[in-house]
């Protein structure tokens, strides 16, 4: 196929595809499906090999969220009867991280409810992440608390966080659909400051909530625009108590495709596959790693992921190994000082709004005839772990 040459081309370049190839990989038949998952397979390998980092979550302080994000099981006014608690101690967090490390997470990621963190919470924070480096040498820490006031992200840097995870979601045309508690600015202006300080930038984006091809274009052409290190894509778990409990939009295949045109645009970023790939994906994940190169272990924040153990022996026999801590995950040229990716002819350094720049092969559109069947029984809510008597997951 013309087109996955062209974008094989590219990605081994790091030249950038354009809007127009983006839309048509989404637009791929089922058909073509192992064509475009061996074609994406090839710019992953180029830059990450067959490693695949493992990160693990810890939710500081659950639930009892005053923003409205609909997609959100924490949210204000959700009725989804997950875990309810506040901040964790530092002992408790570095206890619920160690079990991650010691299943294989090279990364820990700490993630609390709500709009942002007072300076108390970023104290907080800062004890924690002290006490979980000084019990888990090389482990790398990212931190997730909302939208950050000015210094916050410099003092969370100093305490020794690596990376800061702030996702812009959905497209800036239809983030209003989804939250009105706060604008698409908000985050994009977190993200930078997180980059301002020094923090390794973690930003993606959820697919699944009705959105249409152009919004998933238009957000990971914004995310590229941004330039974040990582780029986690979520697949919406419906929770039921939620307004979007209805929105069972996804099917393996389309997954897989979104994944795809993620690698595409994003070569030689490091793609995190994250919440709802048991949901969505099922018996269909070990091909996402022909595409992406991370994965959480075990549960998320609020729902329950597929045991540790599987996650590894998924990795093992699908041909991929896990990356160890004495590993630099990102390719050379994006851990040196002022590398730019090559552009070319495409339109890598324009904005997500910008005309196509080329032309391509006409793509058949695929129409879905029927909606995929809803699986909830694959949304458990997380029971055990943080925040609980129970051994977490990993």
């Amino acid at each position: 196929m013309d087109l996955l040459n062209t974008l094989v081309d590219k990605g081994l370049r790091r030249e950038l595809p354009t809007r127009e190839e983006a839309l048509a990989v989404l637009a791929t038949s089922d058909d073509d499906l192992l064509e475009v998952v061996a074609a994406a397979g090839k710019v992953r390998r180029q830059w990450f090999g067959r490693r695949v980092k493992l990160n693990y979550l810890v939710n500081l302080k659950s639930g009892l969220c005053p923003e409205d994000c609909s997609y959100c099981s924490q949210r204000l006014g959700s009725k989804a009867e997950i875990l309810k608690y506040t901040w964790l101690k530092p002992d408790e967090a570095s206890k619920a991280a160690a079990a991650g490390v010691a299943g294989g997470a090279k990364r820990v990621c700490l993630v609390a409810s709500g709009r942002g963190p007072t300076d108390r919470d970023v104290d907080r924070v800062s004890q924690t992440i002290e006490a979980i480096k000084e019990q888990n040498e090389g482990v790398e820490v990212c931190a997730c608390l909302g939208l950050l006031s000015e210094g916050q992200a410099g003092r969370l840097r100093s305490a020794g966080a690596d990376a800061y995870n702030h996702n812009l979601n959905t497209s800036e045309g239809t983030y209003g659909d989804i939250t009105t508690t706060h604008t698409y600015a908000d985050r994009v202006e977190t993200v930078q400051q997180a980059q301002a300080a020094g923090l390794s930038a973690c930003s993606g984006l959820i697919a699944g909530m009705g959105e249409s091809d152009a919004d998933l274009v238009d957000v990971v052409f914004s995310l590229r625009e941004l330039d974040p290190d990582s780029v986690p894509v979520n697949f919406l778990i419906p929770f039921e108590g939620t307004p979007l409990a209805k929105e069972w939009n996804l099917t393996p295949q389309r997954c897989l495709r979104i994944l795809a045109m993620v690698r595409f645009v994003c070569p030689d970023v490091e793609v995190r596959l994250a919440g709802g790939r048991e949901v969505h994906l099922r018996s269909m994940q070990p091909l996402a790693l022909h595409l992406v190169n991370s994965i959480f272990l075990g549960d998320y924040l609020t729902s329950e992921g597929q045991a540790g153990q599987a996650d590894l022996d998924m990795i093992a026999d699908a041909g991929f190994e896990v990356e160890g801590a004495g590993t630099t995950t990102l390719p050379r040229h994006r851990t040196e000082a002022g590398a730019e990716p090559e552009t070319g002819g495409g339109c890598g350094g324009h904005s997500a709004g910008c005309a196509p720049c080329g032309d391509v092969a006409d793509e058949p559109a695929v129409v879905d005839t029927e909606a995929p069947a809803a699986r909830t029984d694959l949304v458990a809510v997380r029971r055990r772990g943080a925040g609980t008597d129970l051994a977490p997951n990993a």
